[in-house]
């Protein structure tokens, strides 16, 4: 009677791995998706600022000195999406404020004076995984962690975050 007392609780130990196993699995890659999201976000919070100033500010390729708030919001977008190279991360640009932003002031001679621009730069985070599929069943995450910063800079105090 002995023995099979000991067959019974090997048996319960190995029901107990097969049921504990996959939540373990789940707990593991949330933990990893957790990790991936706040280092991508450390980097993120570091460099925004620093890409920011250097080109929101005066951007490189305008000969005129004269740049559109589009095109200086996509090339800080490019150049970000640079630094953040090796991360698993989308990242999206929009520039608030600045030059002629509400319409009421375009063609007057304050038009000319640049004011506050706030760059909101955005991190998208898609968790792992994202399109897999086993038996039928997608196992990938349905939504993406968002993460953004605001940098307001003055385009005539080069160098200055307000």
């Amino acid at each position: 009677m002995g023995e099979t007392c000991r067959a019974e609780d090997r048996a319960q130990a190995a029901v107990e791995m097969a049921v504990v196993a996959p939540v373990m699995l789940v707990l593991a890659l949330i933990v990893y998706n957790v990790m991936m999201f706040v280092s991508a976000t450390a980097r993120f919070d570091r460099v925004a600022p620093d890409v920011v100033l250097a080109h929101g500010v005066a951007p490189a390729g305008d000969a005129t000195g004269v740049l559109s708030e589009a095109s200086a919001a996509a090339q800080v977008e490019k150049q970000l999406a640079q630094a953040m190279d090796g991360h698993e991360v989308r990242v999206e640009v929009v520039v608030e404020g600045g030059e002629g932003s509400d319409g009421s002031d375009r063609g007057s001679l304050l038009s000319l004076v640049g004011s506050l621009r706030t760059y909101r730069c955005t991190l998208r985070y898609r968790p792992w995984p994202q399109g897999l599929s086993i038996a039928g069943v997608d196992l990938g995450a349905p939504f993406e962690l968002v993460h953004s910063k605001a940098v307001t800079v003055d385009p005539w105090k080069s160098g200055v975050i307000v």
